[in-house]
């Protein structure tokens, strides 16, 4: 079928023809906006779940009802960098909304406040960190977010923005994606500074999205987290669901689906909503007819394992080192659950603690998560399946003798 009207969108982090599936989450995210608008508390979220599961697309919905109702947003990808490239990010986003809060010339108190204590952060800044500071034209408000510690600093500023958004009827919404990649100081700064905007009943809110280790690393940051967010998990599309997320965006475009076609690709992609915008995009472009057939979801069956091989899945591999791939392929030998380590360590004929290195690398590197002491699993779906596919056999690299040192003489 002509390919421009192609209704599915396999693109990381892009939303969908239709966003199904994900309605409670939608309502809440409503109610937390009302309520704080209203001066009253409620708990901010944390949206946990493997990769491909639409956490971003819904930090996307989020953005759009946030806007609606008119509050200001800053948007932050996490990413492994210093606390210094961190308060630059933050700074240049939080400049910005305070300007989105108003104009200037019609600052209040309050907001004038802000910008001062905003300049004061900025100040902590280390100019080699990236992009140049962009000054407020205002003094520095001594003694706010001057203390050279990211958690007070980051209290004072939001505190004080919560306090000019409250004077001008608006709010602020921090969306932070990839939230694992924080480190731990900056996942501190962040919970207690959100932590102090609660106290205060200031609209000023926190939704952030990562992998499922997400609720113990806040836990870890802060004792009083699992009191101050939800932890709502977000997987697979059930059944329903997800043959609604295939039927209805060609449906738009006056095509349908036979019901042996939407089965088969519900066995296909097991609901995981990337998956199926894949499978759906690959279907679009072998079928002929307005009906899509079973024939055409089998048609289309190499071309989406090989597109996601490929893209989704070899993008990962291409990052890890030969005992990383072999720890993987091992994970994958054993099946498609998490795995203890100890199992993992006797297929490759080593003890635990010698792959303990390598297993903590690959959750750093956001490959592996840890569901359960122990274990740990893959944070893509049908890894398991991609790892056979793409390394046949299991090769470990041989255990590197340390050199020893040379005796004096």
């Amino acid at each position: 079928m002509d390919p421009i009207s192609n209704p599915y969108t396999p693109n990381a982090g892009a939303t969908p023809e239709i966003v199904i599936g994900r309605d409670e989450l939608l309502e809440d995210f409503k109610v937390l906006l009302h309520r704080l608008g209203r001066g009253r508390t409620n708990q901010s979220m944390i949206v946990t779940g493997l990769r491909g599961v639409g956490k971003t697309v819904l930090l996307g919905e989020f953005r759009q009802i946030a806007e609606e109702f008119k509050w200001r947003v800053l948007e932050l990808e996490a990413s492994k960098h210093d606390d210094s490239h961190f308060r630059q990010t933050v700074y240049s986003q939080l400049r910005a909304a305070l300007f989105q809060i108003s104009p200037k010339a019609k600052w209040g108190e309050k907001a004038r406040k802000a910008a001062q204590v905003l300049q004061s952060f900025s100040l902590s800044i280390d100019p080699s960190s990236g992009a140049p500071t962009l000054s407020l034209d205002v003094d520095p408000a001594e003694g706010f977010a001057d203390h050279g510690n990211l958690t007070l600093d980051l209290t004072d500023v939001l505190v004080s923005i919560g306090e000019a958004a409250r004077e001008h009827a608006t709010g602020l919404v921090l969306l932070f994606d990839e939230v694992q990649f924080l480190s731990q100081t900056q996942l501190e700064a962040v919970i207690q500074a959100i932590h102090k905007t609660v106290q205060r009943k200031l609209p000023v809110t926190f939704v952030g999205a990562g992998l499922p280790q997400i609720a113990e690393l806040a836990g870890d940051a802060k004792s009083y987290a699992e009191r101050l967010f939800k932890f709502p998990k977000i997987g697979s599309l059930d059944v329903e669901d997800a043959k609604k997320a295939l039927a209805e965006p060609a449906h738009i475009e006056g095509v349908s689906f036979s019901d042996d076609a939407l089965n088969r690709a519900f066995e296909l992609t097991e609901g995981y909503p990337y998956f199926v915008q894949e499978l759906g995009y690959q279907v679009w472009a072998v079928a002929d007819d307005d009906v899509i057939t079973l024939e055409d979801v089998e048609d289309a069956k190499d071309a989406y394992e090989a597109k996601l091989d490929s893209s989704f899945f070899r993008v990962r591999l291409d990052r890890a080192t030969q005992l990383q791939i072999a720890y993987m392929r091992a994970m994958a030998q054993l099946g498609p659950d998490s795995q203890k380590a100890a199992d993992v360590a006797a297929v490759m004929g080593r003890e635990s603690t010698q792959l303990a290195p390598t297993r903590s690398e690959l959750i750093n590197m956001g490959l592996l998560y840890t569901p359960s002491h122990g274990y740990a699993g893959f944070t893509v779906p049908h890894f398991d399946r991609f790892m056979l596919r793409a390394v046949p056999d299991l090769d470990v690299p041989p255990v590197q003798k340390r050199r020893s040192k040379a005796k004096k003489h």
